[in-house]
């Protein structure tokens, strides 16, 4: 990677930074939980709570019991999960509380167009209407994400269903930034377990601990995609004590769970 690539996309040093912790269990089920990956990942956890009073470390069950407090629903005739990480959501909150019997994923997702913004894409040979086919018939519908960052991919699934089937819709989340939830109440209901306030980016950030070492995090057209230690300026602005060390301890973490970058 040259050093001028990502350039447009610079990292304020956040005054709260939030870190899903989706790695620990992840790494336990496929290495075990005494592997060397196992260890690595533990290590890189401890140096990220360092910072005890600008960084948050989330678990997915504190979130999931932060949503089910907000109230009971009946199940819904059907949950359209934004992508992986939006089916695991449902998946997780009808394993709590029994919402979504019926789970469909809508393929999904954030990409840089290398101009400092970023576009919704598609990962599915079908765009987003073809996705949502026989969808508005419905009786309810819910869309689940894990994160409301931006708000661009979960406004843009609510924003091509029909009027008729927006007002039967009910949207969920585990974490995201209260401005962007409020854009995404604009269009109907929606749960989070953790809205927080603030300007994105500059008061407030969220990150998931796998996108540090898994090359599946940043997006780019026409190119491979990138793990957040691949923009080094980025871990040192959200990691600034630290971000030499937590730098070291995601390469190594990468080398062993996706090997050595091809070419």
């Amino acid at each position: 990677m040259s050093a001028a690539d990502g350039a447009e996309y610079t990292q304020p040093t956040p005054r709260l930074l939030y870190v899903h912790d989706d790695l620990t269990d992840e790494v336990a089920r496929r290495e075990g939980a005494g592997s060397p990956a196992a260890a690595l990942t533990r290590d890189l956890l401890a140096l990220l709570a360092r910072d005890a009073e600008r960084v948050r470390i989330l678990t997915v069950g504190e979130q999931v019991e932060r949503v089910v407090a907000q109230g009971d629903h009946a199940p819904f005739a059907l949950a359209l999960g934004i992508g992986a990480a939006g089916q695991r959501v449902a998946e997780a909150l009808h394993a709590r509380a029994g919402w979504f019997p019926r789970i469909r994923r809508i393929g999904l997702t954030r990409e840089e167009d290398g101009r400092g913004g970023y576009r919704v894409v598609s990962t599915e040979p079908g765009d987003v209407p073809a996705q949502l086919d026989g969808v508005a018939d419905q009786a309810s519908l819910a869309v689940v994400d894990d994160t409301v960052f931006s708000g661009l991919t979960m406004r843009a699934v609510i924003a091509a269903l029909p009027e008729a089937a927006r007002r039967r819709t009910r949207a969920f989340c585990l974490r995201g930034v209260a401005e962007s939830i409020a854009a995404v109440a604009a269009l109907c209901p929606i749960t989070a377990g953790v809205a927080a306030p603030g300007r994105r980016l500059d008061d407030v950030s969220f990150i998931n601990a796998s996108g540090l070492v898994r090359r599946v995090a940043i997006r780019r057209a026409g190119q491979p995609p990138l793990a957040f230690f691949d923009r080094p300026e980025w871990i040192r602005a959200w990691f600034p004590g630290v971000h030499a060390e937590v730098l070291a301890v995601c390469a190594r973490l990468n080398a062993l769970l996706d090997g050595p970058p091809s070419g």
